[in-house]
């Protein structure tokens, strides 16, 4: 029988997620922790680790234990565990976390960021106190009551003018859609796609519209090629258009998944002499509304008729905008067309549920209590 494990202090668990958060992950071996370290070893390593070792584990496996929505995403941005974080100064992601609360750099330091990393340390604790396996231990009794793996769909009914509306939510990669008439991409200004081995959602898009050969070797690479053949056709290769401007393409490969038309959106403009890009909200409410335009467009000339559309979060990864900016400056296009009568299919696609929760608590009405009233 493997031996109890011995549960951290809160207190000194806490003063070394504070450390953590001035540093950020990508010097954590530089750090002196050895409350989480300590926690780190009664954790099995799995197949791999971290790039910052077991002390990221212990962190993300936290982390990922605080049920979602704002308190997991400022606790990710405040650590540099969120995607793209890794190396931010401590300033950018405290600002980042704030952005996430609505509230200013001052107050957030003030009453929200000890709230957030009090939290990471608590599950930092509870990991250890409710004996999650250690290398070399058996792992315990399955057991389906207490934890369920979430929905990777949702339907959401938010009402709009009148009329309830429903919204589905994907959480998922954007591959994996089907039976979606327009997926809605990200791009550049110069409508020049990522490598497809890269993450993105334009990146991914394209790798999964190529069309290989039976033993997975590139055939034709469909949609940056037709991306390609759009910006020859209206003038622009090489030169910047209009943030907001859309360009369609087929869906490549992706046609045998009933995924019908791309609408790639030129949102990122890139900075001169740097790999980042800048994303104004105002050009992804212009870009959408531009998606809507296109489909009345072109519904009409398909059979069937073009009905259902699924939008990504805008600007949300590189651009820099938090997820509720994004899913805002997104929301303003979707409401305001919904608002007039279009009886347009709506889907969301995200990868991870603490975005979906956001979208869900976002889009779900709020029926008031009793002393509300």
């Amino acid at each position: 029988m493997p031996p109890s494990p011995h549960v951290p202090d809160h207190g000194a668990v806490l003063a070394e997620v504070r450390k953590v958060r001035r540093a950020g992950v990508v010097r954590l071996r530089a750090l002196d922790v050895p409350a989480l370290a300590g926690a780190a070893r009664e954790l099995p390593r799995g197949d791999g680790e971290s790039p910052g070792g077991p002390v990221e584990k212990v962190l993300r496996l936290a982390v990922s234990r605080m049920g979602g929505g704002t308190l997991q995403t400022a606790a990710e941005y405040s650590l540099g565990l969120a995607q793209g974080t890794r190396d931010w100064p401590a300033a950018d992601r405290r600002r980042r976390a704030a952005q996430v609360y609505g509230v200013s750099v001052e107050r957030f330091r003030k009453h929200h960021e000890l709230m957030v990393l009090g939290q990471v340390a608590e599950q930092v604790v509870q990991l250890v106190a409710q004996g999650v396996p250690r290398r070399g231990a058996p792992a315990p009794p399955y057991d389906p009551s207490p934890d369920r793996m979430p929905a990777a769909h949702r339907t959401l009914h938010p009402r709009i003018d009148r009329r309830t509306v429903p919204v589905t939510v994907h959480v998922h990669s954007v591959d994996l859609l089907r039976d979606i008439d327009v997926v809605v991409s990200p791009t550049n200004i110069y409508f020049a796609l990522p490598a497809p081995y890269k993450s993105s959602v334009s990146a991914t898009l394209r790798r999964a519209g190529a069309h290989r050969d039976p033993v997975g070797g590139l055939v034709d690479d469909t949609i940056d090629d037709e991306l390609r053949g759009w910006t020859a056709r209206h003038g622009s290769p090489g030169r910047a258009a209009q943030p907001g401007t859309v360009a369609v393409t087929s869906a490549g490969a992706l046609t045998g998944q009933g995924i019908r038309r791309i609408y790639h959106v030129a949102v990122a403009v890139p900075r001169p002499e740097t790999n980042d890009y800048d994303v104004q909200p105002a050009d992804i409410t212009r870009g959408v509304a531009r998606v809507f335009a296109l489909l009345a467009e072109e519904s009409g000339l398909h059979d069937p008729p073009l009905r259902s559309v699924c939008l990504p979060l805008l600007g949300a990864g590189r651009g820099g905008l938090t997820p509720l900016e994004s899913f805002g400056a997104l929301w303003a296009a979707v409401e305001a067309e919904l608002a007039r009568g279009a009886d347009w299919e709506i889907h969301f696609v995200v990868r991870r549920h603490a975005r979906a929760d956001l979208l869900e608590r976002l889009l779900t009405p709020h029926v008031p209590a009793e002393d509300d009233r």
